[in-house]
């Protein structure tokens, strides 16, 4: 008995969908590994309760300005890495944290009322003079600047060009392990390599030709760290993947107790 032609036409939707269903489950895997789930997290219901402590995202001008916001370099892991770090924030330290993040660009008018600011992707900015001026003055003036998630000796000589911009006469120097901001609440040991979640699929812990990793900064004239450089890590990924148990631990516990160490450095001095 012959199936009529609707039948036939439902059956064969029907294996269509099964067949793209089981593709885009296999998609969610790489060499073995399942891939990270989606990290949007919910808005906080108390996102915009008042607070003495805001994690600033600093947006900059690159060279992307025609694609979407959520695919431009200062946005990388925004805000699923804010918000997993701040739950961390709030629970390990009395720090008073709002529990949601904001984007902060240096020439908006309430710019110098965030004492810590943090960046990534800086191998890609590309800064205007009134960008390159106010982030001067800010950091003058007692800000924090905390660099993450660039890696290779390219992406270095572009972010050192907007840094010599930012302070002609000021050198970027390795920082000392005995440096007070490694030691403000936890005893950090900074030396191993806090990597992105690509990792999991290369293999490496390493980006480009960043194979070994460093902290630098700049230092202000009475030996004040004002811009703390966290270069070939990210310390992002390791807060965005807390909650996922292919990234190993280690990393996110490194990663929080060191960004801890920051933010209270950054509120006390």
């Amino acid at each position: 008995m012959r199936a009529h032609p609707w039948r036939r036409r439902f059956w064969g939707l029907a294996l269509l969908a099964l067949t793209c269903a089981g593709l885009l489950v296999a998609q969610r895997t790489y060499r073995g590994i399942e891939l990270p789930p989606d990290f949007d997290i919910p808005e906080p219901e108390d996102g915009g309760k008042p607070a003495e402590f805001v994690f600033a995202r600093l947006v900059y001008t690159d060279f992307y300005a025609g694609q979407m916001i959520s695919e431009r370099p200062w946005h990388i892991d925004s805000p699923a890495a804010e918000r997993h770090f701040l739950q961390g924030l709030r629970r390990l330290s009395n720090i008073d944290a709002r529990s949601k993040e904001e984007y902060v660009s240096p020439v908006d008018e309430n710019f110098f009322e965030y004492p810590w600011l943090y960046a990534v992707e800086p191998g890609h900015w590309d800064l205007t003079q009134e960008e390159v001026e106010r982030l001067r003055e800010y950091l003058l003036r007692g800000g924090f600047l905390v660099i993450d998630d660039f890696h290779g000796s390219v992406e270095w000589e572009n972010f050192l060009r907007g840094m010599r911009q930012i302070f002609p006469e000021r050198p970027v120097v390795d920082i000392s392990p005995d440096d007070e901001v490694f030691h403000v609440l936890y005893d950090v040991e900074p030396g191993e390599q806090i990597p992105g979640v690509q990792m999991l699929y290369t293999g490496r812990t390493y980006e480009q030709d960043g194979v070994n990793p460093a902290w630098r900064g700049v230092y202000d004239d009475n030996g004040r760290l004002m811009v703390l450089v966290n270069w070939n890590m990210d310390l992002g990924d390791a807060w965005e993947h807390a909650d996922w148990p292919e990234y190993p631990e280690r990393y996110t516990a490194m990663a929080y107790r060191m960004a801890i160490n920051y933010v209270i450095y950054a509120m006390t001095h």
